[in-house]
């Protein structure tokens, strides 16, 4: 395979951006372009057609340490990837997001289903259930990720939406609500109700599956 600078420069992944536009280039020439170079003994267009496939298989699960299980991609690399997913999906992708059931709040929260850490993430959507932002409100240790009303409701208060679900991981895999997500989930549906907030849904996310309040009937 011919490095970038061996092509002739019309066929090169920016030169063909500038000339017909980003929809004209494959999936390995968009990595090539964002990537710009590879490294030592590794082309960018190598890198960039395994990058390609990652990006086929886990679609929005893609995460640092597939891209870094790729040899030549390291944090800077995987950063930009990862960098420009993000960009795309608070700019472009947040406004066609419609969400009926709880199966389409899973490709929202899918980067949180395996961390070791408990993430506790609020959507906020506008009359029509269309996702108008995705937010992690807390951090915390293990299964242990205090949330406060406040956090939670400030910046959805800011985006005048009209409904909200929570979604948080479970490290250990277990994926029923323990008594203190019943109870946090009691205090917010509380204050949501004084804000004139409707709660969609509450999911909890693992690698093994989800658990949704509303599928549950836990959702009042």
């Amino acid at each position: 395979m011919k490095t970038i600078k061996e092509m002739p420069e019309h066929s090169r992944p920016r030169e063909k951006l500038r000339e017909k536009g980003a929809s004209a280039l494959s999936d390995e020439e968009l990595v090539a372009a964002i990537l710009g170079m590879g490294t030592a003994g590794m082309d960018v267009r190598t890198i960039a057609r395994q990058v390609a496939g990652l990006i086929r298989e886990h679609k929005a699960g893609l995460t640092l340490d597939h891209l870094q299980a790729v040899p030549g991609v390291g944090l800077a690399k995987a950063g930009q990837i990862l960098s420009a997913f993000e960009l795309a999906r608070r700019h472009l992708l947040k406004e066609t997001v419609k969400i009926v059931c709880a199966q389409d709040v899973l490709p929202l929260v899918a980067d949180i289903a395996g961390k070791q850490q408990e993430y506790f993430v609020c959507i906020s959507l506008n009359g029509a259930n269309e996702v108008i932002e995705k937010r992690v409100v807390t951090i915390g240790l293990l299964d242990k990720s205090p949330v406060h009303p406040r956090e939670v409701f400030a910046d959805v208060i800011a985006d005048r939406a009209a409904a909200v679900i929570f979604a948080h991981n479970h490290p250990s895999g277990d994926l029923q609500p323990s008594e203190a997500d019943r109870r946090t989930h009691e205090q917010l549906t509380e204050a949501a109700k004084i804000l004139g907030l409707r709660v969609l849904d509450h999911v909890i996310v693992t690698k093994k599956g989800h658990f949704s309040f509303q599928e549950a009937g836990l959702i009042r």
